[in-house]
């Protein structure tokens, strides 16, 4: 997703690459490109630190709109740093699970240590939603640390089956990742990964059979799941909308997220019908719509605007959430992760 994606880039520009510069001296300057259509920002970088706490407060105001508190939050992703993790965190007692559960994902996705407490008392938390309770699990394998097995292995046998798979499949990767004694690697696209691709040449007919087959692991359908996606062809892509119909919710939501990623029309269809079918599990339901927010054409904002007033609660604060990113997209501006512009 372009604008879930926005970060730094090595010159300090505020582009779709997930780059940390929260650890660039206070004397750097860093240059940002707000807006294809606007001039450029030259900020100090401990002006830019200093932004923190003003969006902040955009991110935890429930009287804000929900999608610009998504901008609000992408924006504290790309800054990165203690003082922005902090800032997150204190956004998980909102009532949205929608918004919490991005909460988990971008600490996930930061890959800072600090977050650790913060996601594991999440995760602990049975009162909270599912949804949310599972991105904390995931985001602990983004961050890969080897100290967070234990807790991982206890929830691993969770009554809620998003939690428990999501939890193996991070003690996998961890295990994956201190196996090849090897630092975290970010996708081709800028993510972090619930699960390698796969190392072989296999070709998509053999991927779209591994990923299809629920007598393999949820890891191995994972690696399958992310290579399809790499290969980023036709044919890849379509094999990849079969999942949409197979396997858990976790494993659903998962190719709905990936398809978003990849952003071709040619997905539409199958994202809108998984959208359209009240059997879905929410989690995945909700997906599908991020992801044609994602993909971002007029048809897809025409299919949005059908479940502004869907019964789940989540499904509306998505469809929300994936119109603002649709008509980003539609707009050519240059940066998603705008709050900066607001705080200035």
């Amino acid at each position: 997703m372009k604008g879930k994606h926005a970060s730094f880039n090595q010159f300090g520009i505020f582009d779709d690459f997930n780059k940390d510069f929260s650890n660039i001296p206070g004397n750097a300057l860093v240059v940002l490109n707000l807006d294809i259509t606007s001039t450029t920002t030259t900020y100090n970088m401990e002006d830019l630190k200093s932004k923190v706490g003003p969006v902040g407060k955009i991110l935890n105001d429930p009287n804000v709109p929900l999608h610009q508190r998504f901008r609000a939050l992408f924006t504290l992703r790309n800054i990165g740093g203690e003082d922005a993790i902090n800032e997150i965190a204190k956004g998980f007692s909102d009532p949205s699970v929608l918004l919490t559960h991005e909460l988990a994902y971008c600490l996930g996705q930061m890959q800072d240590k600090n977050a650790i407490p913060f996601l594991i008392k999440v995760l602990e938390d049975e009162s909270m939603n599912p949804i949310t309770r599972h991105e904390a699990g995931e985001a602990l394998g983004a961050i890969g640390s080897t100290e967070v097995l234990d807790v991982l292995q206890k929830y691993r046998q969770d009554p809620e089956a998003p939690v428990a798979e999501t939890c193996e499949l991070a003690i996998q990767r961890i295990k994956w990742l201190n196996e090849r004694k090897i630092d975290s690697p970010n996708s081709i696209y800028d993510s972090v990964d619930p699960a390698p691709a796969e190392e072989d040449s296999s070709s998509v007919e053999e991927l779209v059979s591994v990923l299809l087959d629920e007598t393999n692991s949820l890891f191995e359908r994972y690696k399958a799941l992310f290579s399809l996606r790499n290969l980023n062809t036709t044919e890849s892509i379509l094999g990849l909308t079969k999942g949409l119909t197979v396997g858990s919710a976790l494993f659903r939501h998962e190719v709905a997220f990936v398809l978003g990623q990849i952003q071709n029309p040619v997905t539409i269809s199958m994202l809108s019908a998984s959208l359209a079918d009240a059997t879905q599990h929410e989690m995945v339901r909700h997906e599908c719509a991020e992801a044609l927010g994602s993909i971002g054409t007029e048809e897809c904002t025409q299919i949005l605007k059908k479940y502004l007033n869907d019964p789940s609660q989540i499904v509306r604060d998505s469809c929300e959430v994936a119109l603002d990113m649709a008509d980003h997209e539609q707009s050519g501006e240059f940066q998603y992760a705008n709050a900066l512009q607001v705080v200035n």
